[in-house]
């Protein structure tokens, strides 16, 4: 299938504070990669330097095929990403995000034409077109917003709790949506507080003080434990963190 990305070693330091500690791993294409730890894990400022927004202190990482330290511009043109924080403009309407988007990230008019009909169907927002962005509810915002992050295509969509705040019926549907891209051959990398979407990974690394202490499917990970749910594996590591911000 290839590999997405590719991390050895991958560490990253402020001053005397060790944030990511020699974290190494593997993401497969179209693979959903779940990425947890309790708050001052490390999970944010791993991501940032995936996402090509923070270059490490020392170690070696690929994403997308492009080089953390010198291709971090092109990492930026060939993911997607949806932050924790809605990341669409409110006072636009859907289209209007759609286009707005769509042109940052190179799509011809035609191409965004196409995608703004297609991505409208998708979500049954035929007729809302025109609809300002801040008078939808959160989770079709979020929905909304996934579907915009994956607009061009791209090789990996980095999602930052993207479910926080909405409702179990609305987390199952954007989870459908994850499973669409996944099956179009996005890989989803996606860091979650909610322990039931972790079991929908195809495998979840848990940090625990900048490193990563356990990296497996849900099953496996279930099964090492000896626990009845993700839950219970994630309480059983994060016990041991020293750190809490």
């Amino acid at each position: 299938m290839g590999k997405v990305i590719i991390a050895k070693d991958l560490t990253k330091r402020f001053g005397s504070f060790t944030a990511v500690d020699k974290i190494s791993f593997e993401v497969e294409k179209g693979e959903i990669f779940g990425f947890l730890g309790a708050n001052g894990a490390g999970k944010t400022t791993a991501m940032r330097m995936l996402c090509g927004l923070s270059l490490p202190s020392s170690g070696t990482a690929t994403v997308a095929g492009f080089d953390v330290y010198k291709e971090n511009e092109l990492i930026k043109k060939n993911i997607g990403y949806m932050s924790q924080k809605f990341s669409l403009y409110e006072d636009l309407t859907i289209s209007e995000n759609i286009q707005f988007y769509g042109g940052i990230y190179g799509l011809t008019d035609e191409r965004i034409e196409e995608k703004t009909k297609s991505l409208v169907k998708q979500l049954h927002l035929e007729g809302q077109e025109k609809t300002l962005v801040r008078a939808l509810p959160l989770g079709w915002k979020q929905k909304l917003a996934l579907s915009i992050a994956i607009v061009h295509d791209p090789a990996i969509v980095f999602l930052d709790e993207p479910t926080g705040g909405v409702d179990p019926v609305t987390r199952r549907e954007f989870w459908s949506l994850i499973y669409e891209a996944s099956e179009r051959g996005i890989t989803v990398f996606v860091t979650t507080h909610y322990m039931d979407e972790a079991e929908y990974c195809n495998r979840v690394s848990i940090m625990v003080d900048g490193r990563i202490d356990a990296l497996d499917t849900p099953a496996s990970l279930m099964r090492n434990y000896a626990a009845a749910s993700m839950d219970e594996v994630f309480l059983h590591l994060a016990r041991k963190a020293v750190r809490t911000e």
